[in-house]
C-alpha cells in the first residue's frame, strides 16, 4: 500500500505518514509504559520538578568539561530551546571554579537567510542567546578560548572539521512538533523520494547543511519564540547534521512538555525503543545510535485523552 499524504502539508514527509496503527500504539502509552521503554542503548530518564530536569540538563555541560584537559579536549554541543538550562550551566562554572581552556562548545543550529546565517543581531541568533544566556555570564578568567567555540555558518567547511578538534561527550537536544532534533527535518516529498521517504541509511548520510525547514517548524518556532509572528521566522537554516550527531558519545534529548506534544513525546521513544527508524520522523533514527538518553519533565508528558477546549 502506497504511503498516505501528510495531514499538514502534503508535498512533506512527516509522522502523519506512519501507520494509522503505530500512532494509536504510541498514543496509548501511559507514563509507566513509557519509563519501561528503555533497553540497552536507550534510556528513559523522568525528573518530578522543572528544578531537577533543568539542574540535570546544565550538569551534563559540567561532567563533559570537567573531562577536558589539554591532551583531550572535550565538548558538549547545546541547542536553543530548551534554553532554562543557560543560565544555571554559566552559574555552576563560576561557582565551581571550572577552568574552561581545554572545552568545546558547538552550536546545534543558525538560522539563514538572504544567503548567509543571520547576524548576531537578529532577534532570533540562536548564537546571541548562546552568548547571553550562558557564555557571556561565565567569569572571564574562566571562559573557553573563543577559537573553541563552534557556531554554525553558511560555509560550514570550519565548523564540520572542529568536530575533529575535540570529542564530544554529549549532544543534546528538545524535540520539535516534526519530531526533529536539530533542524534535521523531514524532506520534501519529491523525487527521488516521492513514493517513499530517504531510508534510515541515506539521511545518516547528511552532514551539517542548509536546510529547508517543515512548515510546522516555521509554525512552532513563531509560537515559542517570536509571539506567533510567523513572518519573522526564516524558513531555511543552517543545522548539525546525524553525521557529526553520530560522532557524539552520547544523545541525550530533553522534554519538558513545552515543545513537542503528548503524542510527539510518546512516538519517538516508541519508534527508538522498538527499533522502528523512519526518516518520516528523523528523531526516531536515533534508534541505531549507541547511547540515547530520554529526559521528561513527568508533569509536561500530559495525555492523549480527547479534552475539548
Amino acid at each position: 500500500m502506497p504511503r498516505p499524504l501528510s495531514r499538514i502539508a502534503p508535498d512533506w514527509w512527516d509522522y502523519t505518514t506512519l501507520s494509522p496503527e503505530l500512532i494509536h500504539e504510541a498514543a496509548c502509552l501511559s507514563v509507566a509504559d513509557m519509563e519501561a521503554l528503555s533497553r540497552p542503548g536507550f534510556r528513559v530518564v523522568l525528573y518530578d520538578t522543572l528544578e531537577d530536569f533543568y539542574l540535570a540538563e546544565a550538569l551534563e555541560y559540567i561532567h563533559a568539561w570537567r573531562q577536558a584537559t589539554a591532551e583531550d579536549p572535550v565538548g558538549i554541543c547545546g541547542p536553543i530551546g530548551p534554553t532554562e538550562q543557560l543560565p544555571l550551566v554559566a552559574r555552576l562554572v563560576n561557582e565551581l571554579e571550572l577552568d574552561l581552556t581545554h572545552a568545546h562548545f558547538w552550536g546545534m543550529d543558525e538560522w539563514f537567510e538572504n544567503g548567509r546565517e543571520v547576524p548576531v543581531t537578529h532577534p532570533l541568533s540562536f548564537e546571541r542567546a548562546d552568548r547571553e544566556l550562558c557564555f557571556d555570564r561565565i567569569r572571564p578568567d574562566l571562559r573557553m578560548p573563543e577559537a573553541n567555540l563552534h557556531f554554525p555558518k553558511a560555509d560550514t567547511t570550519d565548523y564540520i572539521a572542529s568536530w575533529s578538534t575535540a570529542r564530544c561527550a554529549v549532544m543534546q537536544g528538545g524535540q520539535g512538533d516534526i519530531k526533529h532534533w536539530a533542524f534535521n527535518d523531514p524532506l520534501r516529498r519529491a523525487a527521488p523520494h516521492a513514493e517513499e521517504p530517504p531510508s534510515p541509511e541515506t539521511y545518516r548520510q547528511l552532514s551539517t547543511r542548509v536546510v529547508e525547514l517543515h512548515p510546522l517548524t516555521l509554525a512552532q518556532n513563531a509560537r515559542t519564540s517570536g509571539g506567533g509572528n510567523i513572518t519573522m521566522v526564516p524558513t531555511q537554516a543552517i543545522t548539525v547534521g546525524p553525521v557529526q550527531t553520530w560522532q557524539a558519545e552520547k544523545v541525550s534529548i530533553w522534554h519538558a512538555g513545552t515543545h513537542d506534544n503528548p503524542l510527539g513525546q510518546r512516538l519517538t521513544a516508541l519508534m527508538i525503543s522498538k527499533g522502528l527508524a523512519d526518516s518520516s520522523v528523523p528523531m526516531s533514527l536515533l534508534a541505531d545510535h549507541p547511547h540515547v538518553q530520554f529526559n521528561y519533565f513527568r508533569d509536561g508528558i500530559g495525555s492523549c485523552d480527547v479534552e475539548m477546549h
